[in-house]
């Protein structure tokens, strides 16, 4: 199943994160198929930048996001 989900960038205690569309066997910060925006939560406030139209692309081709993308989609307004 391709999964749209967080990978974990940037320095220990410094994280910044990518959104991306990936397998759900390959590993959190592994191989991914594409990436579709980025989330930095340090920033105040957080900030999130998605591509809106490859993000509905992918979801109507069957993506599933996690939890926490799913969140954030809503709250970039694509969801």
């Amino acid at each position: 199943m391709v999964k749209i989900r967080l990978r974990r960038m940037g320095a220990k205690k410094n994280p910044y994160y990518r959104i991306v569309v990936a397998d759900s066997r390959s590993p959190r910060d592994g191989r991914c198929i594409e990436e579709i925006g980025s989330y930095d939560p340090l920033a105040n406030p957080a900030e999130i930048k998605v591509d809106v139209e490859k993000a509905q692309t992918w979801i109507k081709n069957g993506a599933q996001p996690t939890d926490t993308v799913r969140g954030l989609l809503k709250k970039a307004g694509v969801l």
